[in-house]
């Protein structure tokens, strides 16, 4: 099993990606909302954030925020597939602006179940 982490830079294609994800036989995913450093530093000032601020604190346009999508899968064949859906509908990652993705080994899954 893998997990897929892919980081969005245009929060509007997350639906498209979704669809394409489903297609690759993604069995589910999850999409958090998300802040990258350099949109971060362009902000407001920092230093009168509480300890663990929520995005709300800092005010961002919602251009400026990306979208996490992550997924546990069951084979390299569908990270590749995941992988090859989503530069169709971005374009080179190594593009600047377009996202990136990273793929993890994962030893054991709990309160996952087959459909």
């Amino acid at each position: 099993m893998y997990l897929i982490v892919l980081v969005v830079n245009d929060p509007y294609r997350c639906k498209d990606l979704l669809n394409a994800w489903k297609e690759a036989n993604v069995p589910g995913a999850t999409i958090i909302e998300s802040l990258g450093l350099q949109n971060a530093l362009k902000g407001p000032a920092l230093d009168n954030l509480p300890l663990l601020p929520a995005l709300d604190d800092i005010e961002i346009r919602e251009e400026d925020r990306n979208r996490t999508m992550f997924s546990v899968v069951p084979d390299k064949k569908t990270v590749s597939d995941v992988r090859r859906a989503t530069v169709k509908l971005l374009g080179p990652l190594e593009e600047k602006e377009s996202g990136f993705m990273f793929v993890i080994p994962v030893s054991e899954v709990f309160g996952l179940w087959e459909e």
